[in-house]
């Protein structure tokens, strides 16, 4: 029997997630949506493309969460885009409700499910998700890490002239303004970026790479970021499905660890079956540690009004 997964939200982000799902055959989708339609409508369009591209996945769309019942990983991706001039703190409110009601619905069908929040602001949402769910911290993960370590890599590589398959890096804390892209930890091929760029190079990166979905969201002027979005979730979904082990920077909830207790933020861990299987701990200099911190500080803001 093969995998199911649901993804709700059939915008760009969500149908290119359902799509890259689809086509790296790893499981049948449900994807839901609120718009009469639009989810029943992509699901038949991708089903269609099954025999030219060669899936078999079976792809449902749905306005409803019945048929969601029994999936082995939720992805929500459901809320409002950012727009230009927004931060992704502004959609807190707007999404706050949409995310906790998708979390309960979901949930309450597919209580075993490792649940994967995209909405943003990503670390608030994840943690308003784990309150409406009910679920364990292992099961509630939040996909930023690794679309801002995907953003961190890519600027190294156009940086250096090589290519990202020889890039490695690691951007912690919250997916946000404040996140802190850790240059000792980034390299390529083996070797730390200090050693490759001057100081004043990597400053630059490291603010592009804050500042990675705004640059986007201006550019489109009518929507955000999805491609790299979708394919930094498919990491994900991967890593659990086939139970992996992979070590990945998520937006995860933390209790002790680096410090921090009561907040989701991004660290790396092992994403396996189980959904976290392990928080791994690394060392960070005094001004690392209290950069994440800061991090951390602004995620809590946002949590405090889901309490």
């Amino acid at each position: 029997m093969r995998k199911k997964v649901t993804v709700v939200g059939a915008g760009n982000v969500g149908a290119t997630l359902v799509q890259r799902i689809a086509e790296t055959r790893l499981a049948d989708v449900v994807m839901v949506d609120v718009v009469d339609g639009v989810p029943q409508g992509k699901a038949l369009d991708l089903l269609e493309a099954g025999p030219v591209m060669g899936y078999d996945s079976r792809i449902i769309g749905s306005n409803g969460y019945d048929e969601t019942a029994g999936s082995d990983i939720i992805v929500i991706t459901a809320g409002l885009a950012r727009k230009p001039g927004m931060s992704r703190d502004d959609l807190l409110a707007a999404n706050g409700d949409i995310v906790k009601k998708v979390a309960e619905e979901t949930g309450k069908r597919s209580p075993k499910a490792v649940m994967i929040v995209v909405t943003n602001p990503m670390d608030v949402m994840a943690f308003a998700a784990m309150k409406a769910s009910g679920f364990p911290k292992e099961r509630v993960i939040g996909m930023g890490g690794v679309l801002d370590s995907a953003r961190f890599r890519t600027f190294i590589a156009l940086e250096l002239g090589v290519s990202v398959e020889n890039t490695h890096a690691f951007v912690l804390g919250g997916h946000g303004d404040t996140m802190v892209p850790l240059p000792r930890y980034s390299t390529v091929a083996g070797i730390p970026i200090t050693e490759l760029m001057s100081t004043s190079t990597i400053e630059k990166l490291v603010d592009r790479t804050r500042n990675g979905g705004a640059e986007i969201v201006a550019l489109l002027k009518t929507g955000s970021a999805y491609y790299a979005p979708s394919a930094s979730t498919l990491e994900m979904v991967e890593a659990v499905l086939l139970d992996k082990k992979k070590i990945l920077p998520c937006s995860v909830y933390l209790e002790k660890e680096y410090g921090v207790k009561g907040a989701f933020a991004g660290v790396p861990v092992k994403l396996g079956a189980g959904g976290v299987e392990q928080v791994v701990e690394i060392k960070l200099s005094a001004a690392e540690q209290a950069a994440f911190m800061k991090s951390v500080e602004a995620v809590k803001a946002g949590c405090a009004k889901f309490m």
